[in-house]
């Protein structure tokens, strides 16, 4: 169920976000990231994800997540648990009036295949494929992001 701005604004700022943050690797281990157009983290190099609704199974939430953000459905059960983060940002999606608190399931997708039609202009301007190494030293990648290939290293 998605919530309406002012309700929204009211779970941001009173409690926790949860959600799944997709670790996408290609056969090449080559990690893609997208360009984030919104608040919190907007402007930096940041893993596909998105928050969990309520009364939605993490399976479902993965699939739906996969297609919104990839382009195509993967089930949960193609991707390997890497574990919860801890997100903290001094704004939210809507303003700097409040803080953002994530909590971010990771999962770990390892493609044999290429992504035909990655989603544009709707949580990422641009996409690209980063080799790990390169990632962690750029300093556009956020921190959030950094730490999920420090974790798998």
């Amino acid at each position: 169920m998605f919530l309406d701005k002012e309700t929204f604004s009211t779970v941001i700022e009173s409690t926790p976000l949860v959600s799944i943050d997709l670790v996408v690797k290609n056969k090449h281990g080559q990690a893609l990231l997208g360009e984030r157009l919104n608040k919190p983290a907007k402007g930096n190099w940041f893993v596909p994800g998105g928050r969990i609704l309520k009364d939605e199974s993490m399976a479902d939430a993965f699939k739906r997540l996969t297609k919104e953000e990839l382009g195509q459905a993967f089930s949960i059960n193609q991707a390997e648990l890497l574990g919860p983060f801890d997100h903290f940002y001094s704004d939210n999606v809507f303003g700097d009036e409040f803080s953002t608190h994530y909590v971010a399931i990771a999962y770990v997708l390892t493609l044999d295949t290429e992504l035909e039609k990655l989603p544009l202009d709707v949580q990422h301007g641009s996409y690209k494929w980063f080799e790990i190494d390169s990632l962690l030293e750029d300093e556009n990648v956020h921190l959030h992001t950094k730490w999920y290939f420090e974790k798998i290293k």
